[in-house]
């Protein structure tokens, strides 16, 4: 009497590992690259948002101005602004560039920088402006990142009226 043997596949051939080794590594690099360039995509919107943080610091600065009396004192890279507090009392506002930051003092006392640790200001220009009618200050500020490896820099510009002049 003869028996029928069936033969049974209890494991993987060979080209059934190589094929799904193959896939997993394919689906790796995938998912690598595209954690990659997300991770990039991030790192360029930091520095982006970074950069455009020299507005927040312009807009400050034109803020005081513009609420200020006069002009105190003028030079290439500081301005002193003869203002007053919300109780009307007089104050003296200051914007002094100390390479890499811009410092703010009110009445000679250090209030704090107006840029943040990861922005390095590269250029703080102030410029007076008189005309017949008053006075105007004209501002050139230049930043970068500290976190930008291409070192790219940003410029803002404004020319602000004192209040007291219109």
């Amino acid at each position: 009497m003869i028996k029928n043997f069936k033969k049974t596949n209890s494991g993987y051939t060979l080209l059934e590992i190589i094929f799904y080794t193959i896939f997993f590594a394919a689906i790796s690099i995938a998912v690598i690259n595209t954690m990659i360039t997300m991770t990039r995509a991030f790192k360029e919107t930091t520095v982006q948002a970074e950069l455009l943080q020299g507005g927040n610091i312009m807009e400050r600065m034109s803020r005081e101005i513009k609420q200020a009396n006069n002009i105190n004192l003028i030079t290439m890279n500081d301005l002193k602004l003869n203002t007053t507090d919300t109780e009307g009392a007089n104050k003296i506002v200051e914007f002094s560039f100390s390479d890499p930051n811009i410092r703010l003092l009110e009445n000679d006392v250090f209030i704090g920088n107006l840029n943040t640790q990861n922005i390095t200001v590269i250029n703080l220009a102030f410029t007076q402006i008189d005309t017949a009618k008053g006075s105007a200050v004209k501002m050139l500020l230049t930043v970068k990142s500290n976190r930008d490896s291409q070192n790219r820099t940003e410029s803002f510009y404004n020319t602000i009226v004192l209040r007291g002049n219109y």
